[in-house]
C-alpha cells in the first residue's frame, strides 16, 4: 500500500532504506552477517522476530548509531548517520528516551533544540496533537501512565517532522487497548506520507503492516506481506506462520542469512 505524500517526501524515491551486505560484530562475533533488505517509502514495515534476533541492532544501524558496522546502509538517499539526516529520521528507542522529571513540553522543547527545529513552539504543539497528549503538556512525565509515556517518546521522535520513523518495540509492556491506540497513531502518520519501520515480537501486530521483515538469529527469514505470509505457509495466523518459517529455516540446516522472501523469491 503506497501512502507516500509529496508534502512529507519532497523527492519521491522507491525505497526509504536500502541495505546491502550489512555485517555487525559484537563481542568478537557477527550478530548480523550479510544482511540485505529494503524498506519501501511511504509504508508501514513491521520488523518482527524473537528477542535476540537482531531487530535493535538493525535499527541502530539504520539510524547510524551502531558500532562496528560494515556494508552499505543508505537512508533517504544518504549514508546512515549522515548530518543531513538529523531531522529527517526520527528514532524511538525501546527504553524510554524522555526525562521523567521534566514536563511533556519541556522534554519536547529539549528534543526540538537537539534537532535544530527552526520553529520549536509550533513543532512541539504539532507533536503533542499528533500523539493525542493535549491537556498533559505541563504534566511531569514521571506522573504519566505507561501508555502516555510511550506517546511522549513518540512525540520526541516526531518533533523534527521526520520522513522516516524508526520505532523499536514501541508497544512492549502495554496492554491490548494501549497497543491498539498507538497503532492507530502509526497508521495516521503513515497516511500523512511518512515511512515507519516498527519492530515487535508480538506477531499479531503483523496484520497492521503493509510489509513484513521477519528476522531470526541476525538473518532475514522473510520479506513479505501479511497476506502472502499466511498464504505461503498455510497458517491461520501470523504467529504460527512465523514459526512455520523458522522451522523451514532450521530444516535447511543453518541459521538464516542474507535476503529471502516467504517463497524464496527476492522482490
Amino acid at each position: 500500500m503506497d501512502r507516500a505524500s509529496g508534502q512529507i517526501i519532497p523527492h519521491m524515491r522507491k525505497n526509504a532504506v536500502e541495505i546491502r551486505d550489512l555485517r555487525v560484530v559484537r563481542g568478537g562475533r557477527p550478530v548480523v552477517d550479510g544482511l540485505g533488505l529494503t524498506v519501501p517509502a511511504g509504508s508501514v514495515v513491521g520488523l518482527l522476530g524473537p528477542s535476540g534476533s537482531g531487530k535493535t541492532t538493525l535499527m541502530r544501524s539504520i539510524v547510524g548509531v551502531q558500532d562496528k558496522v560494515t556494508g552499505t546502509v543508505e537512508v533517504l538517499g544518504a549514508p546512515a548517520g549522515s548530518p543531513s539526516l538529523r531531522r529527517r529520521v526520527g528514532y524511538m528507542t525501546q527504553d524510554a528516551s524522555v526525562y521523567t522529571d521534566l514536563t511533556v513540553v519541556q522534554n519536547l522543547r529539549y528534543f526540538a533544540a537537539l534537532a535544530g527545529v527552526p520553529a520549536p513552539a509550533r513543532a512541539v504543539a504539532a507533536a503533542v496533537a499528533t500523539v493525542d497528549l493535549g491537556g498533559h503538556e505541563k504534566q511531569r512525565v514521571g506522573t504519566l501512565s505507561g501508555g502516555e509515556r510511550s506517546r511522549v517518546s513518540l512525540a520526541a521522535a516526531l518533533v523534527g517532522d521526520p520522513e522516516l520513523l524508526v520505532l523499536d518495540e514501541p508497544t512492549v509492556g502495554l496492554d491490548p487497548v494501549l497497543r491498539r491506540d498507538l497503532w492507530s497513531v502509526f497508521c495516521r502518520l503513515a497516511a500523512d506520507g511518512r515511512t515507519l519501520l516498527v519492530s515487535s515480537h508480538v506477531m499479531d501486530e503483523a496484520t497492521q503492516c503493509d510489509r513484513l521483515l521477519l528476522l531470526r538469529a541476525g538473518g532475514l527469514v522473510a520479506d513479505t506481506t501479511p497476506d502472502d505470509l499466511l498464504a505461503s505457509t498455510g497458517a491461520p495466523d501470523a504467529e504460527r506462520a512465523f514459526l512455520t518459517l523458522i522451522d523451514r529455516s532450521a530444516e535447511r540446516g543453518a541459521a538464516p542469512a542474507g535476503r529471502h522472501t516467504a517463497e524464496e523469491d527476492p522482490r
